[in-house]
């Protein structure tokens, strides 16, 4: 069995002094990914950032077996990149390449200018993303889909071998969630680990691992093959979708209801 990439020990989140995850125990295996989804105000995004550290908690978080407090700044920038909602406002007037750019900072010293390996990182993520030939225009004047490429690059740039990433699929039309579906899986590939908060339950079922969250606690966790993993997917969300199989793959369709 893989060892634990994330874990999360009788972990405590609150916001807006509400608590919203309460005393919540998790591992997630390294190079794998894993989806995390439940319905709309489950704690999603709340126990991604509580894994992040980017939000107060109770409790013990370790990264890879270490605490991220043990790290430093430099040592958590490089060992876990982060892709969450909503980010792209503060940067606005930038240039699509200084944002990416800004995920090389913990290879940098301070003040320090870009490198030739980190000018090569951002060069790489921005073309496995496709955007590359709009790297000098100003992040605002992009569209949704567009910006949402460009912030993933910037994950990808930091180069970091666990990838949070929360509703990654914002804006991304279907041919750009295949594109992030394969980077996803080519992270992995190469020893990476994955956590994304996913409301698409169909692109979470090409996850190797679900974790099904409600009411800030885990309702299950499992394979995405496993048929007890499909019933308890069913079962959170109310027996209002259905899991079924096409081929040799799985789908989520609405569920029928008796006339």
């Amino acid at each position: 069995m893989s060892a634990s990439a994330l874990s999360a020990r009788a972990l405590a989140v609150a916001r807006g002094g509400r608590p919203v995850i309460a005393g919540l125990d998790l591992a997630l295996p390294a190079g794998r990914w894993t989806a995390v989804v439940g319905p709309n105000g489950a704690g999603k995004t709340t126990l991604l950032m509580g894994l992040a550290g980017l939000l107060p908690c109770q409790g013990e978080v370790r990264w890879l077996g270490q605490l991220p407090r043990d790290l430093g700044t430099r040592g958590r920038g490089r060992l876990l990149s982060w892709l969450g909602q909503g980010e792209e406002g503060a940067a606005a007037d930038l240039l699509a390449h200084d944002v990416v750019m800004l995920g090389r900072l913990p290879h940098q010293g301070w003040l320090a200018a870009p490198s030739a390996p980190d000018r090569a990182a951002v060069e790489e993520a921005m073309r496995r993303t496709g955007c590359w030939d709009w790297r000098h225009r100003a992040l605002g004047e992009l569209s949704g889909g567009e910006r949402q490429r460009v912030l993933l690059s910037r994950a990808l740039a930091v180069q970091a071998p666990l990838l949070l990433m929360d509703e990654p699929l914002a804006h991304l039309d279907p041919p750009h969630q295949a594109d992030w579906l394969h980077l996803v899986r080519a992270h992995v590939a190469t020893g990476g680990t994955v956590v994304s908060v996913l409301h698409d339950l169909n692109m979470a079922l090409q996850a190797d691992a679900l974790v099904l969250i409600d009411q800030g606690q885990i309702h299950h966790q499992g394979a995405t093959d496993d048929p007890a993993t499909h019933r308890a997917l069913e079962a959170v969300f109310d027996q209002r979708v259905a899991v079924c199989g096409v081929d040799a793959s799985w789908v989520v369709l609405p569920a029928q209801r008796a006339r």
